[in-house]
């Protein structure tokens, strides 16, 4: 049978081993202890080694049967236990106390953060529709086409399904859309007249120019899809690339409705304005040539 004092041996060993390497990883610790910690981690790393001692003197007294009051060994272990647990609750307090406190200040970092890019962003499209209202302002018979297109694409594009986050860039791309016009002389953009080939190939290429503007603005890169492509046409007749169907991005698709509606019952120094029934007419007899069939009756139905 297994004599107890061979028992308390084998169980206080491995103990004494744990708290050796305590001890090591208190002492490695200690360099990167904040100095708010650093005299309870000091008197942390003392009370492990004092526990190591005790550990060591109660194997010493079992191995070598010396004649010490192992009661009163155990009483001054359990007294240094009872302050161990103390420093260790203490330490755990001031911690979870600093991490509190760096939730707030970080709460209070990304709150300014927030406030910095709401001020940024709404800068950045008061520039936008400053720059819309500076290209409409220039040619008269347009002023405020930009800010009408943009509403009217925004509704069709909501009722489509399009999500918040896109439905930014629909506007932006919406309001910028003719930015490229300001690299057309105002002897075709003003013109009267019906322009030669040569000048509607100049006039032609401002969905190029605005791509050229906008493309190395990561901000506005994502708003692209209306400046670059809204001339293009479903029946690939378009321009600048000829692209057909749902090869055009369907920011654009919607865009081509608003803008062609609201430049066809607006007077124009080359035309009056069309009645809306004619409009109609027209939109509905070029839907699957000009316009997205699948879109020409929301937008009509809304308009």
């Amino acid at each position: 049978m297994i004599s107890t004092r061979f028992l308390s041996i084998l169980l206080v060993l491995p103990g004494s081993l744990f708290m050796l390497a305590s001890l090591v990883m208190c002492i490695g610790m200690s360099k990167g202890v904040p100095d708010i910690l650093r005299t309870k981690w000091s008197a942390m790393t003392y009370l492990v080694l004092f526990f190591m001692g005790g550990y060591i003197a109660f194997l010493l007294i079992q191995l070598w049967e010396l004649s010490f009051p192992l009661d009163l060994l155990s009483s001054i272990v359990f007294l240094g236990g009872a302050i161990f647990v103390f420093l260790v609750m203490r330490l755990t307090g001031v911690t979870i106390r600093k991490i509190e406190e760096s939730k707030v200040r970080l709460s209070e970092a990304n709150e300014a953060l927030i406030a910095k890019n709401t001020e940024l962003t709404i800068a950045y499209d008061s520039t936008i529709a400053g720059w819309g209202k500076a290209l409409d302002l220039r040619d008269k018979e347009t002023e405020d086409h930009s800010q009408r297109v943009a509403e009217m694409t925004l509704r069709t594009a909501r009722l489509y399904g399009m999500s918040e986050n896109e439905l930014v860039h629909v506007r932006r791309g919406a309001l910028l859309h003719d930015i490229g016009k300001m690299g057309v002389p105002d002897s075709i953009l003003l013109k009267e007249e019906t322009l030669t080939p040569e000048e509607e190939k100049i006039m032609q290429n401002h969905p190029q120019n605005v791509f050229n503007i906008l493309m190395p603005i990561a901000y506005l890169r994502p708003a692209l899809d209306i400046p670059y492509c809204h001339h293009e046409k479903w029946d690939g007749s378009g321009y600048p690339r000829g692209l057909k169907g749902e090869e055009i991005p369907l920011a654009a698709r919607i865009f081509a409705l608003s803008d062609n509606w609201d430049a066809l019952i607006s007077e124009r120094r080359y035309r009056k304005a069309w009645p809306r029934e004619k409009v109609v007419e027209y939109f509905r007899s070029q839907a699957g040539k000009h316009f997205d069939p699948g879109l020409v009756d929301l937008f009509l139905a809304n308009v």
